[in-house]
């Protein structure tokens, strides 16, 4: 009677064995590979939130320079080293 009991749970272990190896490794959407997804929708989420800070700080520029030639003329110089005919500009890094 045990023999047959412990025949029994043994099928249900193989059975259970069996069906976590093709889960785990051997399905196309197995465990892994759905960790590995899960990962780059997180970095994707943290590049958006980046990407939307870079449009804020651009829209905020982009409003202060409208209208102000001093501030044209400031970014222009800083950020594209743009110069006046009569100056020589010197890039220092």
């Amino acid at each position: 009677m045990k023999k047959m009991l412990n025949i029994k749970g043994l099928k249900y272990w193989v059975a259970t064995a069996v069906f976590a190896v093709v889960f785990l490794f051997l399905d196309p959407t197995n465990l892994l590979v759905t960790m590995k997804l899960r990962r780059q929708v997180n970095e994707l989420h943290d590049q958006e939130a980046t990407l939307r800070e870079a449009i804020v700080q651009d829209s905020v520029n982009a409003a202060s320079l409208k209208g102000n030639l001093d501030a044209v003329e400031h970014y222009g110089r800083e950020n594209y080293y743009m110069k006046r005919s009569n100056e020589d500009i010197f890039v220092i890094k």
